[in-house]
């Protein structure tokens, strides 16, 4: 894939407000991740591909925000109805995934958002927010006003642009706490804004055959009849995206004999 391929998002500062503001059209993200569900024969009932769009655009907007050296991870958790949302992602190349979890899903007395970050040179980080109701813009805009060092409100321009605008110090919270979906949509002719970065955006989770094999092998080894069942082939579904990768029992036997 080149570059030209990619989804790009600048960042921009509104100078007087002291804001960042990114906003993109996810279509060319959605299309990859519509044919990922196709080439996979995954179907999502719609509400949770509704919802599962709505936050990977915000975790794209989310990540370019972010420093380079970041490996980021969110779980959106629904309790009506029970619905897991997993996305993740890397600061660097621009890689983001995600997928939705139905079934299995914990009960609890409140909907849950959790951030795992990892910085390389640093240990592991985990935020935990309680949020409420069922707006996926709402559940991130809680995450930030309680997690993170600073506020930021999201906006759904159209079906598929997305917009954000966060909280530098000093910003004119009155401004930012009545912005509109029309304002943000005028933002670029009302105030004054200055491009700072361009990031590219692309999906992409890394899963392969040989990672698969990697994960399954301490378990196969511990109880391969556990494992298979009897069945000679056994499908496996990636955590992060939700691909369909086969195992067998020869695959695994060589791949531990390589290891």
């Amino acid at each position: 894939m080149s570059d030209s391929d990619l989804l790009a998002i600048t960042s921009r500062f509104v100078r007087g407000r002291n804001t960042l503001f990114a906003q993109a059209d996810f279509g060319p993200l959605y299309l990859d991740y519509y044919l990922h569900l196709k080439d996979n024969q995954l179907d999502l009932p719609e509400p949770a591909d509704e919802r599962l769009k709505a936050a990977l655009a915000l975790f794209a907007l989310h990540c370019v925000a972010r420093p380079r050296n970041d490996i980021l991870a969110w779980t959106i958790n629904f309790q009506e109805p029970l619905l897991n949302l997993f996305l993740a992602g890397d600061t660097g190349t621009g890689d983001v995934v995600g997928r939705a979890y139905t079934e299995g899903v914990k009960e609890s007395s409140e909907n849950a958002f959790y951030q795992d970050l990892v910085r390389r040179g640093r240990d592991p980080h985990r935020s935990v927010v309680g949020f409420q109701g069922g707006d996926v813009i709402k559940a991130v805009e809680t995450f930030y006003e309680f997690s993170e060092q600073r506020p930021a409100r999201f906006f759904q321009l159209e079906p598929d642009v997305f917009a954000v605008v966060a909280a530098h110090p000093d910003y004119d919270e009155e401004w930012f706490k009545n912005l509109s979906i029309e304002d943000v949509r005028s933002l670029s002719a009302t105030e004054e804004i200055v491009d700072l970065e361009k990031r590219v955006v692309r999906w992409r989770c890394g899963c392969n055959q040989s990672r698969i094999l990697g994960a399954l092998a301490p378990v196969y080894q511990a109880d391969p009849q556990e494992l298979f069942l009897g069945e000679e082939l056994i499908e496996v579904n990636c955590p992060r995206c939700a691909g369909k990768h086969r195992v067998s029992q020869e695959m695994l036997e060589a791949y531990l004999a390589d290891h």
